[in-house]
């Protein structure tokens, strides 16, 4: 491992957290947003547009790492990020709005592939899967800290929330004060390529848990700022809150989620996360009250802290030095394709009961299904 100073570490934390914030920073002021702007699209697509975006990128940016470097791919993104996300809050046209939020995504895949593949130039094992546990808390963290940001700051004015993406370009200094060059890059490949053959059934299995995941996930992100108002009376604040709780629940499961892997193996850890997703959409779908609403949102935010982050050290361990740029592309391809499709999840019936109860059934089967396929994996390498 390079030598890397706790401010740097911090540094990777902080880019790793922009790129949660996305599209759910500005969710909480949704619906004020909507109403001022007369916004003639679904209001979702403002949250899930910039998916789109990192799914059609994602391919583009895994070649560029590999001619650029992880470090000014980074910088790139960041700038690009903080300037698409700010110019949000000034355009009225809905077509110049959706074509900004879709370049959004380009800049956030751009920032995820790099941020992840330094951290694999950096660190190794048992280090490496601490960090990525670690990136997950601070994804969520920014989910924390940003939602309530959005919610408070939604309220005072529509406009506000956007101003938090700015906070990108306090990032380009950091990552150039703080990270120090990989200079054991081509050395740390070689280990992984000897000890992690391709492995495409597993590669695809992990590309498809991730859309799915996200997808579950995403279908509570762009549903509760519209729900939380009709049903229970939120205010945009509150509503924030609310989603802040599920990250902040999110944070604490991830950072017990080597500890997981240790006891239950990574395919019975991922199986457990859709059953949490299965548990918070059953909750929701069945009760209309303040406690059950809080069970949800505890049980959904157990759910990423037990798939997200473990997905993504699973798509690192299966590559080597020579698709890694790739699989890490189709990592982030999984994560935001999901966050699109749960628009079209969404968009399955105006009844949001129906909608909950859909999502409940869908984890429980892709949960099955992720537990029968790691038994049978297993089952095959013990033969």
């Amino acid at each position: 491992m390079n030598k890397i100073s706790n401010f740097g570490i911090f540094t990777l934390l902080f880019v790793s957290s922009l790129t949660i914030m996305v599209g759910t920073v500005i969710a909480p002021s949704l619906s004020g947003i909507v109403k001022t702007i007369n916004f003639g699209f679904s209001p979702s697509w403002l949250i899930t547009v910039p998916a789109l975006g990192v799914v059609l990128f994602a391919p583009l940016i895994g070649r560029l790492l590999n001619k650029l470097g992880s470090i000014k791919l980074l910088c790139f993104g960041l700038v690009s990020y903080g300037i698409l996300g700010l110019l949000g809050a000034f355009i009225s046209n809905d077509y110049l709005l959706i074509l900004d939020r879709f370049l959004l995504g380009a800049a956030t895949v751009t920032i995820q592939v790099s941020v992840t593949t330094y951290i694999v130039e950096i660190f190794t094992n048992e280090t490496r899967l601490k960090m990525i546990a670690w990136q997950g808390m601070a994804i969520e963290m920014g989910g924390v800290i940003f939602l309530a940001m959005g919610g408070i700051l939604g309220q005072m004015h529509w406009q506000y929330p956007f101003y938090i993406y700015l906070s990108a370009i306090i990032c380009v200094f950091l990552v150039f004060n703080t990270l120090p060059k990989s200079q054991a890059k081509k050395q740390e490949q070689k280990v992984l390529s000897t000890s992690n053959p391709k492995n495409h059934s597993r590669i695809r299995i992990i590309f498809c848990a991730s859309l799915l995941a996200m997808m579950l996930f995403f279908v509570g992100i762009v549903t509760l700022p519209l729900y939380l108002p009709d049903c229970f009376t939120f205010n945009e604040s509150e509503t924030g809150y609310l989603l802040a709780f599920i990250s902040l629940t999110a944070i604490l499961t991830a950072s017990q989620m080597p500890k997981m892997i240790r006891f239950l193996g990574d395919g019975k850890t991922l199986s457990l996360g859709f059953a949490f997703y299965m548990l918070a959409y059953l909750v929701l779908s069945s009760t209309a009250s303040i406690p059950f609403l809080l069970l949800s949102a505890l049980f959904l935010g157990i759910g990423f802290g037990l798939s997200i982050p473990l997905l993504n050290h699973m798509m690192i361990e299966a590559s080597n030095s020579e698709n890694q740029g790739k699989n890490l592309g189709l990592y982030s391809m999984g994560i935001f394709g999901g966050q699109f499709l749960s628009t079209f999840v969404q968009s399955i019936s105006g009844n949001y009961i129906a909608v909950y109860s859909f999502s409940a059934v869908l984890a429980f089967v892709v949960g099955g299904v992720i537990f029968y396929n790691f038994q049978n994996s297993l089952k095959v390498q013990l033969e």
